[in-house]
């Protein structure tokens, strides 16, 4: 994890090492590392503040809060170690996962909390997700917004999969939205849960509809294209304004499939990467292929979001706009 730009030092923090005046050639080790943030607040309940309940689900709580440190907003996803459906497993998977990961349109893990009940996972606030986006604009959305939308999306994927992860629980709720329109990657936390959960964090039904139909069928054998089908998924319903397969059961899923698709060859499913560079991108420009993994796509003065035609309270608003936005969960 790296520490934030905007991090406010305590002041007794600041003395202490003006006492002890290290070298500034010699580097600190693992342990003085550990010490040292530890002494900032880092790894301490009391450095953040709750503000309230975004959701609960069955093994986990997910709290908006504010740190101390930055006095930004933050996601307070609580984790209970006692529970017995396993609850520590997929803690412990999301957390090595997203410490590693540092990039633009993934989710950025802050800080970890750690306690004999309760694992307390310190993420950055975004305001919304792709879901709550599409609701609020009316289920119509502006097909350059679609466009954008899908390049930071197949950005964020393709830098998993280059490192051998997959995210296997696409859908527009695990895409979170901040208010500049920024897209990013969320909830790795189930990605390798043999078993799907029934019910989400806000006790929604788990839904079907973002799943191939390979993993609908048993298949255990997963590779990059199983994440490549959810993205086709939220693609059409970006565009139309509809779920592709609304399935109800996994036999009603697998039916509107094949309905649809025929029998599905998943080694026939275009890459995240090769996907960057298709046609379709061409009117972002040539400098979005060249961006640093952390830098926005909106880092660029050619790309912009627009108005969308159903716009009612748009989840975007421009810089200065607008104060009520809707809170996001994962």
């Amino acid at each position: 994890m790296s520490l934030p730009m905007d991090i406010r030092l305590p002041p007794e923090f600041l003395k202490k090492l003006q006492m002890e005046s290290p070298q500034p050639c010699k580097p600190l080790s693992r342990m003085s590392r550990r010490a040292s943030l530890s002494d900032i607040g880092f790894g301490k309940l009391e450095t953040y503040v709750k503000l309230g309940k975004l959701g609960e689900g069955t093994y986990a709580t997910v709290f908006k809060g504010r740190s101390k440190l930055t006095e930004n907003l933050v996601a307070l996803k609580e984790i209970r170690l006692e529970h017995e459906e396993g609850a520590p497993c997929t803690a412990i998977r999301e957390v090595s996962l997203l410490k590693n990961l540092k990039h633009a349109n993934i989710v950025t893990l802050h800080d970890i909390i750690h306690t004999d009940r309760c694992l307390t996972l310190v993420f950055e606030y975004l305001d919304s997700d792709l879901k709550q986006y599409l609701d609020n604009c009316g289920n119509l959305m502006s097909m350059h917004n679609v466009k954008i939308f899908m390049f930071q999306l197949l950005r964020g994927l393709s830098y998993c999969h280059k490192r051998k992860i997959l995210h296997r629980d696409l859908k527009p709720q695990n895409l979170l939205i901040n208010e500049k329109g920024e897209l990013k990657l969320a909830d790795f936390g189930l990605a390798r849960a043999k078993s799907v959960p029934t019910k989400t964090y806000s006790n929604e039904v788990v839904t079907l509809w973002y799943r191939p139909p390979d993993v609908l069928l048993g298949s255990t054998e997963y590779s990059t294209p199983i994440d490549m089908w959810g993205v086709g998924c939220i693609l059409y319903e970006m565009a139309t304004g509809r779920p592709m397969f609304p399935g109800s059961t996994v036999k009603e899923e697998l039916h509107l499939v094949f309905r649809l698709m025929g029998t599905y060859d998943t080694k026939k499913r275009i890459s995240a990467e090769a996907s960057l560079t298709h046609t379709y991108f061409l009117s972002l420009g040539e400098n979005i292929h060249s961006l640093p993994d952390t830098s926005s796509v909106f880092s660029l003065k050619e790309v912009q979001l627009q108005k969308d035609p159903g716009h009612r309270s748009s989840v975007f608003q421009p810089p200065g706009r607008g104060k009520n936005r809707r809170q996001s969960i994962f």
